[in-house]
C-alpha cells in the first residue's frame, strides 16, 4: 500500500507539472508582444482540446482583454468547472471524443463560421491546441460522408494502428486537419501554442496538424488503410484516389504561402509530466530514473519488455529505485470488453511477474481518462494476479476479451482522478524493491 501511495503522489506531481494554463502564462507576452507590433485590428481564440478551457481561461486572464471572440471546444466531461460567462465574445461546445458525432460536427462548422468572418490581414488568430482536437473538431472534406470517415476511423482505433498512421488518414479526409485550417485563415496571422500528446512532437501530428505543414499524402492514407486491411467505403476511396490524381487540391505542405503567416509553438509535452515525477521522487529523497525511450507500439510487446526490464533491476541492487517512463502504446481490439491501453498495459505487466515480489507499477493517461471508461488507468503489484484468482476473477480470460476495466473493477486497483486538464501521453511509474 505505501509503494501505491508514494505512485500516486509522483503521478500528482506530474500531472501539476503538465499544467497548460502555466506554460500558456508563460507565453502570454510573446502574443502580446505581437499584438503590440503588428497592430491587429481584432483577435481571436481558437482553444480545441481535453486541455481547452484551462489554457483559454490562462490566455484570456493573461492578456488583458485584446481577445474579442473565441471558441472553447473539449470533450465532454472535460469543462471542469470552468466558467466563461464574463466573457460575453466566448462560446463554449462540449463534443465527442474518441469518436466524432454530431457535436463534434457542429463544432467544426462554428469553427468555420467564426473564422471566415473574421478572416483579414488585420486579425490575429491565436489558437490553443491540446489532445483530443483531432475528435473534437470534425468537419469531413466535401465529398465524404461523415457516416463513413467515421467508421473508417473506429476501425483505425481498433486495428492498433499508432497516432501517425491514424492522423495521417484523418488529415486526408477533412476540411480542417493537414494544415487546412491554416489555409482557411489566411491571410490572417496565427499563433498556435500546442500542447503535444504525440512522440517527438510533431506539429503535422498533434491535432492533425491543424495549423501545420503536411507531409504527408494521400497515398500514405491509401497505405495505411491497406496495412490494417480496412477497405475505405465509397465516398472516403473516392476522396483520397481523387487527392492522389491531383483532382482535388491536397493538403498544404511546407512550400504554401498559408505558411508564411502561421506560428507553431509546442509548450509543453510528456518529458514536462515525467520530470515533474522525477523531481517529486527526489523530494521523497527516491532514487529514481527516467528511462528516455519512449513506450510506444503494441501492448502485449511493451508489457513484456517493461516487465523483463523491472525483474533486471530487482537483481541488480542499488534498491529501493522508481523507474518513470511515458509514451502511448496501441492496442488491436479484438474483444467486446471495456478497457484503455494503461489498464491492459498494466495487466500484462502483473502477469508477467506474479512469480516475483517487490514490484508495483502505475499505468495512467496523464488526461485521467483511458479508453471509454472513467478510470485514468490501474495500480498493480506482484500479488495483484494471485488476489484477483482469490475472488474469482481470471485475467487471461478478461485480457482475451480486451476487458481489463472489469478486471480491476472486480478486483481493485482501478486509478480514477476525472479530467485532469491537461493531455500529454500516458506515464508509467515502476516501483522496484519494495
Amino acid at each position: 500500500m505505501q509503494a501505491r501511495n508514494t505512485l500516486e503522489r509522483l503521478y500528482e506531481a506530474a500531472i501539476k507539472a503538465a499544467d497548460p494554463a502555466a506554460h500558456v502564462r508563460t507565453y502570454a507576452n510573446h502574443i502580446l508582444s505581437s499584438h503590440a507590433h503588428y497592430g491587429f485590428r481584432r483577435t481571436v481564440m481558437l482553444a480545441v482540446g481535453k486541455a481547452a478551457p484551462s489554457m483559454a481561461k490562462a490566455l484570456l486572464d493573461s492578456t488583458g482583454g485584446i481577445v474579442e471572440r473565441g471558441l472553447v471546444i473539449t470533450s465532454k466531461g472535460c469543462l471542469n468547472g470552468f466558467d466563461f460567462s464574463s466573457n460575453p465574445g466566448i462560446e463554449v461546445v462540449e463534443a465527442a471524443h474518441p469518436i466524432p458525432d454530431e457535436s463534434s460536427l457542429m463544432a467544426a462548422g462554428k469553427t468555420l463560421e467564426l473564422l471566415y468572418e473574421t478572416q483579414s490581414d488585420d486579425t490575429l488568430v491565436i489558437c490553443l491546441l491540446s489532445g483530443g482536437a483531432s475528435s473534437l473538431l470534425s468537419a469531413p472534406a466535401k465529398a465524404v460522408l461523415f457516416e463513413e470517415k467515421q467508421g473508417v476511423l473506429k476501425e483505425l482505433l481498433n486495428s492498433g494502428a499508432d497516432i501517425f498512421e491514424l492522423n495521417t488518414v484523418r488529415k486526408h479526409l477533412s476540411a480542417v486537419k493537414g494544415g487546412r485550417l491554416a489555409e482557411a485563415l489566411y491571410p490572417s496571422m496565427v499563433i498556435s501554442l500546442i500542447v503535444s500528446d504525440v512522440p517527438g512532437d510533431d506539429i503535422s501530428t498533434i491535432a492533425s496538424g491543424l495549423t501545420a505543414p503536411d507531409p504527408t499524402t494521400a497515398s500514405d492514407a491509401l497505405k495505411v488503410l491497406d496495412k490494417y486491411g480496412i477497405k475505405p467505403p465509397a465516398t472516403v476511396l473516392q476522396q483520397l484516389l481523387s487527392e492522389q490524381r491531383g483532382l482535388i487540391e491536397s493538403t498544404p505542405d511546407e512550400d504554401s504561402l498559408v505558411f508564411v503567416r502561421a506560428e507553431n509553438i509546442v509548450i509543453l509535452n510528456n518529458r514536462t509530466a515525467l520530470e515533474g515525477a522525477l523531481k517529486q521522487a527526489e523530494a521523497f529523497s527516491l532514487n529514481a530514473e527516467i528511462i528516455e525511450e519512449q513506450v510506444s507500439g503494441d501492448v502485449a510487446k511493451e508489457s513484456v519488455l517493461m516487465a523483463a526490464r523491472s525483474a533486471e533491476r530487482l537483481k541488480s541492487g542499488n534498491l529501493p529505485v522508481c523507474l518513470i517512463s511515458g509514451g502511448e502504446t496501441t492496442v488491436n481490439v479484438k474483444g467486446t470488453g471495456t478497457g484503455g491501453r494503461n489498464m491492459e498495459l498494466a495487466l500484462r505487466f502483473a502477469m508477467e511477474l506474479e512469480d516475483l515480489s517487490g514490484i508495483t507499477m502505475l499505468s495512467a493517461g496523464t488526461d485521467g481518462i483511458d479508453g471509454p471508461t472513467d478510470a485514468a488507468g490501474a495500480v498493480v503489484d506482484t500479488s495483484t494476479i494471485r488476489d484477483a484468482l482469490s475472488k474469482g476473477v481470471d485475467a487471461e480470460e478478461h485480457l482475451e476479451n480486451n476487458d481489463s476495466y472489469t478486471f480491476f473493477k472486480r478486483s481493485g486497483g482501478l486509478l480514477i482522478t476525472g479530467p485532469t486538464g491537461t493531455n500529454v501521453m500516458d506515464i508509467q511509474l515502476i516501483f522496484v524493491g519494495a
